[in-house]
C-alpha cells in the first residue's frame, strides 16, 4: 500500500494539438468523412510519434513488457496510430454516430442481471481501447441513467469540443477534480436511482491512496479509491473494456467482478490487495488481446516506494463514506 507520488507526470504532459488542430479534425470528421479523416490520422500519428519523446519512450517500454521483446519503430508507430484513430472515433461516438461502426459485445447479459437488482452499478474500465464505445449501452438500455466520472481538465480543449457535439451527454459527466466529498455524494445519489456510474480504475491522481499489483510481470501502482467506494457502498461492480480491432470494428467486453471488502480495517488491506490484483490480471488479459489499445503513455510502472495504509486516508478524503454506507 502506498501514496501516489507527488509527480504529476501524466497530468503535466501538454495537450495534443491546439484549437486549430482539433477544429480541423472536427471539420474533416464531419464534412469529409471518416475514411478521409482516418487516412490523415496516419500522418498525425507519425507527427506526434516524432514530436513526443516521452510518450514514444513510454510506448516502447510498455510494448517491451507486453510483447516480451524490444519493440520496433513500426510497432511504436502502430501504437500511436491506434491512439489517433480511437481519438478520431470519439467525435462520432459523442455525436451518436454509432451506425458507422461494427460493435460486437460479450457479457452484456451480466450487466442486465445486475441492473435488475435495483442497486445501481459501478462500471469500471481503464485507458485501454475506447471508453466512449461503451456508450452503445445507451442504445440497449435507454431507460438507465449514466454518470461518467472523468478528469475533464486533463484535455480541456478536447473535452470542450466533444461536449459541444452532445450537450446532453456532457451533462452526465462528473469532473474528477471536484472535492472528494462532492464526488462521493453525487455518485452515491446516482446509484440509489439504479444508475450506471462509470469511471477508469487504472490511473492515479497525486496524493491518492495506492495499491501496488503485479501487471505485465512488474509491480505497478493502481488507485485504491474506486474499490474502496464500491466496498463501502456494497455496490455491484462490472468491468468493461472497449477494444479497437481495426477498420470500423470495436469489441465490448463486460464481466461481473466480485468486490467484497470486510468492514474490519485489519482485514481490509489484504482483501483490497487481492481485489486490485485480480483487476490487474483482467486488465492484463485484455491488454494482451490487442496490445496496441493501451493508452497510458507515461511511466506507468514507476511505483511509489514508501508503503502506507490507504484505508483511513481514503475515508477521510471522501468525507467518511464508510459511515454513511452503514
Amino acid at each position: 500500500m502506498a501514496e501516489a507520488p507527488g509527480s504529476q507526470e501524466w497530468q503535466d504532459r501538454p495537450e495534443a494539438g491546439g484549437r486549430i488542430g482539433q477544429g480541423t479534425m472536427r471539420f474533416l470528421a464531419f464534412r469529409v468523412g471518416r475514411p478521409a479523416a482516418r487516412f490523415i490520422t496516419f500522418f498525425v500519428a507519425f507527427y506526434f510519434m516524432l514530436r513526443r519523446g516521452k510518450e514514444r519512450a513510454a510506448s516502447r517500454a510498455y510494448l517491451r513488457r507486453v510483447l516480451g521483446r524490444r519493440a520496433s519503430a513500426f510497432e511504436v508507430y502502430r501504437h500511436f496510430l491506434h491512439f489517433s484513430t480511437v481519438t478520431l472515433d470519439r467525435l462520432y461516438l459523442m455525436a451518436d454516430r454509432f451506425a458507422r461502426f461494427d460493435v460486437r459485445t460479450s457479457g452484456l447479459e451480466q450487466l442486465d442481471e445486475i441492473l435488475k437488482l435495483g442497486k445501481g452499478t459501478l462500471l469500471l474500465s481503464a485507458h485501454l481501447g475506447s471508453f466512449d464505445a461503451l456508450r452503445v449501452l445507451s442504445l440497449r438500455r435507454p431507460d438507465v441513467k449514466l454518470r461518467i466520472l472523468l478528469d475533464v481538465g486533463q484535455n480541456s480543449r478536447l473535452s470542450e469540443m466533444l461536449n459541444g457535439l452532445n450537450p446532453k451527454l456532457a451533462a452526465t459527466i462528473v469532473d474528477a477534480r471536484r472535492p472528494g466529498v462532492e464526488l462521493v455524494l453525487e455518485m452515491q445519489a446516482a446509484l440509489e436511482q439504479n444508475a450506471i456510474v462509470s469511471t477508469l480504475a487504472d490511473r492515479l491522481r497525486p496524493g491518492n491512496p495506492v495499491v501496488v499489483a503485479k501487471f505485465l510481470g512488474e509491480d505497478a501502482p493502481f488507485p485504491a479509491s474506486p474499490w474502496m467506494f464500491a466496498g463501502a457502498l456494497r455496490v455491484p461492480v462490472v468491468l468493461a473494456f472497449g477494444l479497437y480491432r481495426g477498420g470500423n470494428r470495436y469489441e465490448l467486453h463486460f464481466e461481473r467482478f466480485d468486490c467484497e471488502l470486510p468492514r474490519d480495517r485489519r482485514e481490509r488491506d489484504a482483501a483490497l490487495q487481492e481485489v486490485v490484483q485480480r483487476f490487474a490480471q483482467r486488465l492484463e488479459h485484455f491488454t494482451r488481446l490487442d496490445p496496441y489499445n493501451w493508452f497510458n503513455l507515461y511511466d506507468f510502472w514507476n511505483a511509489p516506494a514508501h508503503p502506507i495504509s490507504p484505508v483511513r486516508r481514503d475515508a477521510d478524503q471522501h468525507g467518511g463514506v464508510e459511515s454513511r454506507a452503514g
